[in-house]
């Protein structure tokens, strides 16, 4: 019998997957994973998926199941791999995806070399994407979900060969509303939960304030400037400001204008219209291959910009083994550093890395 290991949040997701894998044979073992002290990044205790609600949830499921069930403290881990990361990129001018990072980082690294101590067989998420194997190629495909308003591939496209390997996500098949009715089924106590919408040490938003109460640090307010340098007026600081950002600017303007870059040398905030944030190239570091080695030749992909937005049709250029230019059809609007860029051949993930 096979052995899983399966990350269970206590969100209805990844106590469905645990159910459809014990049904399906095999060896299923329940973990949640500590990843920080709510206290400590400045919420109350039932405000983030590391509340003691989630992990009762999670026990509750597991015990329904007749699974063992344990608990990985891996806040030390999450602190310097994603929070710290976070905060840097901030500081940097950037605009990061840290649930990028945490999938990278903790769950399919530090849950990954858990799993093989405990001699399992495969790790398992509540994800919604599907892994399969490509003969001709002899390599692991990452897939879009069948259900495209759950699709999570974009923020899974830092897998391995290895890792996709011994990975299985039982709900890439499957639309929520089928999730939600299995877990009626098996009568699970959070069959009914809300599904979490935000960066989990910071679910109200408000990024600016987390990294100033985490790092204790403060951060001037400064000019906000036109494309001509003209100041516009006081910035309350260059870390609450993303880019293609338009509301909270404080501003009393003639007409509309967004956040098109940020000078952290001068600590000014550039500002301009709407047409002034589309561009038709961008440029990616930190690439991962996934479903062919380095291409030799251009490629004619649908590259996705952002996880809320849908692909365009662009031709990626491969510059190094890790980098490559991204030429798109048409113009595509606030194309931000930090984010990530990742590449779809139908529904099939070719691969991404981090804009630069």
């Amino acid at each position: 019998m096979k052995k899983v290991l399966v990350a269970m949040s206590g969100g209805v997701d990844s106590s469905v997957a645990a159910c459809l894998l014990k049904e399906q044979g095999y060896e299923t073992t329940g973990v949640t994973l500590k990843l920080f002290d709510n206290e400590d990044v400045g919420m109350s205790c039932e405000k983030s998926c590391c509340s003691l609600s989630d992990v009762e949830d999670a026990r509750s499921v597991s015990f329904r199941l007749g699974i063992p069930y344990y608990v990985f403290d891996f806040s030390g881990d999450f602190r310097r791999e994603v929070i710290d990361r976070f905060i840097e990129d901030y500081e940097d001018g950037r605009t990061p995806n840290p649930c990028i990072d945490c999938n990278r980082y903790i769950k399919f690294l530090k849950l990954f070399q858990r799993g093989r101590e405990m001699q399992q067989d495969y790790v398992a998420t509540g994800h919604y994407a599907r892994v399969a194997y490509d003969r001709a190629a002899g390599r692991y495909l990452l897939k879009r979900a069948l259900d495209p308003k759950k699709d999570q591939s974009y923020v899974l496209y830092n897998l391995t060969q290895e890792q996709l390997a011994h990975t299985l996500f039982p709900l890439g098949g499957m639309e929520k509303s089928e999730t939600r009715a299995i877990a009626e089924r098996f009568g699970l106590v959070n069959a009914e939960k809300r599904d979490s919408q935000d960066i989990c040490f910071a679910p109200d938003g408000d990024y600016a304030g987390f990294i100033r109460r985490t790092t204790g640090r403060d951060y001037p307010p400064g000019d906000f400037v036109d494309q001509q340098g003209h100041v516009l007026g006081q910035h309350k600081g260059i870390i609450r400001y993303t880019i293609g950002q338009r509301k909270g600017l404080g501003l009393a303007l003639p007409q509309p204008m967004y956040v098109m870059k940020k000078d952290l040398a001068k600590n000014q905030v550039v500002l301009g219209l709407d047409k002034d944030l589309f561009s038709r190239s961008l440029d990616v570091a930190d690439f991962n291959w996934i479903a062919c080695e380095v291409p030799r030749q251009p490629l004619r992909l649908m590259v996705k910009i952002r996880y809320s937005q849908k692909a365009y049709p662009a031709r990626v250029i491969p510059t190094a083994a890790d980098r490559v230019h991204v030429e798109f059809e048409a113009p595509q609007r606030a194309i931000t550093a930090g984010q990530a860029a990742v590449m779809y051949d139908g529904d099939i993930v070719v691969g991404g890395g981090t804009i630069l």
